[in-house]
């Protein structure tokens, strides 16, 4: 195992998170600053649940997040998170009625990624893919002055997607954490303040 890779992986298990994951978003915490206490957050792509844990201690109590992802994950959450297991490519009436129950959303989330094939431009066309539905997603769920950070694969679709995210938010910034590893493509893409 390669040390970067050694050293996230280590660090998780210490700090008592599922994934190593969770050092992305505290990076984009820590340069955005987008999560507070209190704040209503829809998080998709959540398995196994390290950024859910993050979200929940920046809320507190007060606040609310909705989890969702296609996979189970057998993570005993804090109160505040709700786990749901669906498809957002392919919503059922359960997930539909969840994310309208809770609507609108401070904060929207996605470390969606697909399956990878190793096949790159499959890979990144289906990253857009997902990165899309989240956008679509969120457009319609945030406040109006709510913000996304949305995972993506860099590649030809990129700008494309950044376009769209310009129509929707007031300002738009790509950030690839350091935590990332450094072969990964996926940059994750800010959308500030809906308008």
């Amino acid at each position: 195992m390669k040390k970067y890779q050694d050293h996230y992986f280590k660090k998780a298990k210490q700090d008592s998170y599922p994934a190593r994951s969770v050092y992305k978003l505290q990076e984009i915490q820590k340069r955005f600053s987008l999560l507070r206490t209190g704040q209503n957050v829809l998080d998709l792509g959540a398995t196994p649940g390290s950024w859910a844990i993050f979200t929940a201690q920046k809320i507190g109590p007060q606040g609310k997040l909705l989890a969702v992802d296609m996979n189970m994950t057998d993570i005993s959450f804090p109160s505040q998170v709700t786990f749901v297991q669906g498809d957002v490519l392919n919503p059922d009436a359960a997930l539909q009625t969840e994310i309208e129950q809770r609507t609108p959303f401070d904060l929207v989330f996605s470390d969606m990624a697909p399956k990878t094939t190793g096949i790159k431009l499959r890979d990144q066309a289906q990253s857009v893919e997902l990165a899309l539905a989240a956008m679509n997603l969120a457009e319609s769920v945030l406040t109006s002055s709510g913000s996304a950070a949305i995972k993506v694969f860099q590649g030809p679709d990129v700008p494309d997607f950044l376009n769209e995210m310009r129509k929707i938010f007031s300002k738009v910034k790509t950030f690839k954490p350091k935590s990332s590893r450094p072969e990964s493509t996926e940059v994750f893409v800010l959308g500030l303040l809906r308008k």
